[in-house]
């Protein structure tokens, strides 16, 4: 009898027009697609604003990764308590507006913590979207098809941030930093009104039509940390993403101006070839990572989805090596390239996993917390260890000091594997036991 539920679910789900679900999710991915981009833009513009405000690595590192991380993690735990009790859609549109007019309050920053202050604005603005965004995904799409539906989402990551690039690069070598700001931060706004306007909320598990009769209770906060804290396979999703998160904010927030440090680029040249063609690397990994995700778990069970991850990532990992090892350019390049493909697989399947363990009531609550680790450790310590790494690494390294910083970093992806090996050990011993 569930399963005939859930298979309805997979097909009918009551209540949202398909045109209607492909909408919302449209939009869900366009406002996550600014919110990397508003948030990726500081790193091609880091040389610029360094220079413009006298400021150390530290200190950029603390406005990249601590200073938005912080607020941007610990305030999507009370945004996410009330998502899952209130309209999630209006909660989305208010801080799409709100991170957005922080955005463009960046360009009037004449001192570290004016540029502080507004990118604190940002991660308080941000806090509210991605988990109800999450919990919206979850309840419109069933089990079968949400990896490859969180798959599309997470394309706002890997655009979102080349469009930063492209963007803020191409505008600031032309009319400056500040302007760069401006034109990336306003057009949110107008994003909002049409997220409000034309995206629609779901009913709570709409798309797992089997459990929704059972969990009719009222979980409070605490609930959801100790419900995902007893889960072993979310635990060791929680930590898998949250190292592979902080390695890949270290690089995103970092890597423009380690092209140009030890490269030799221009803002322009990354803006016009870095970015875009390491935009289709992520893309094709993304979806592409997505799409399998979906399969191997219709053919050997979920556990299979944390599994590819391991793989992935291993795959990756000599090529990523190669990006710090190699003094030429192109190649270097070109093995992120090949990196990107094997290591982007993850994002999708990962929080579709998270959010298929997590009971019907607490999807956003689970989303936050995750988000809240992610960002705490990846976000908040990843950028900001790698600028002090830089400063120290200074005396023996020089100008490739970055370099040897980011390389120290992403000498913790064995650790990912490692998480996400366990989890797909857990998930097939959860699915046996269901059998």
């Amino acid at each position: 009898m569930a399963s005939k539920a859930a298979d309805f679910a997979e097909t009918v789900m009551p209540g949202v027009s398909p045109r209607a679900r492909k909408i919302t999710l449209a939009l869900l991915t366009i406002t996550y697609f600014f919110s990397y981009m508003d948030r990726q833009i500081l790193s091609i513009l880091i040389e610029d604003i360094k220079a413009d405000l006298v400021l150390t690595d530290t200190q950029i590192g603390i406005v990249a990764g601590l200073a938005f991380a912080v607020f941007y993690a610990t305030l999507g735990i009370p945004v996410a308590w009330l998502a899952d009790r209130k309209n999630r859609r209006n909660i989305i549109s208010i801080a799409l507006a709100l991170w957005s007019g922080a955005t463009a309050l960046c360009g009037f920053a004449n001192n570290f913590v004016h540029l502080l202050l507004a990118r604190i604005g940002v991660g308080i603005g941000e806090a509210g979207s991605s988990p109800p965004s999450h919990s919206m995904i979850a309840d419109l799409y069933g089990p079968k098809k949400r990896a490859g539906a969180l798959a599309i989402y997470s394309l706002g990551v890997t655009l979102g941030a080349a469009m930063g690039t492209i963007l803020g690069g191409t505008i600031a070598h032309f009319y400056g930093w500040r302007m760069a700001f401006f034109v990336i931060g306003l057009p949110g706004i107008l994003l909002a009104i049409a997220v409000r306007l034309f995206a629609v909320e779901p009913p709570r598990g709409m798309s797992d039509a089997a459990q929704t009769v059972a969990d009719d209770s009222s979980p409070s906060l605490w609930d959801g940390f100790r419900a995902l804290w007893q889960n072993r396979a979310a635990r060791h999703l929680v930590a898998g993403v949250t190292i592979t998160s902080m390695i890949g904010y270290a690089l995103t927030s970092w890597g423009p101006a380690y092209y140009i440090r030890s490269f030799g680029f221009d803002k322009l040249e990354i803006a016009l070839y870095i970015a875009p063609i390491l935009a289709v690397a992520g893309v094709a990994g993304t979806v592409g990572g997505g799409k399998l995700a979906d399969r191997l778990a219709e053919r050997h069970g979920l556990h299979s989805q944390s599994m590819m991850i391991a793989v992935g990532k291993t795959a990756a990992l000599p090529f990523l090596f190669a990006l710090y090892l190699l003094q030429d350019a192109w190649w270097a390049m070109a093995s992120y390239f090949i990196a990107l493909l094997f290591q982007s697989c993850y994002l999708g399947p990962t929080f579709a996993l998270i959010q298929g363990l997590a009971p019907l009531k607490m999807r956003a609550v689970w989303a936050a917390i995750t988000l809240l680790v992610i960002n705490l450790i990846g976000l908040g310590a990843g950028p900001t260890a790698i600028g002090i790494l830089s400063d120290v690494y200074r005396g023996a390294f020089g100008e490739e000091s970055l370099r040897y910083a980011l390389l120290t970093g992403a000498a913790f992806t064995p650790w990912a594997v490692w998480h996400y090996w366990r989890a797909g050990k857990a998930l097939k011993e959860m699915e046996r036991a269901a059998a």
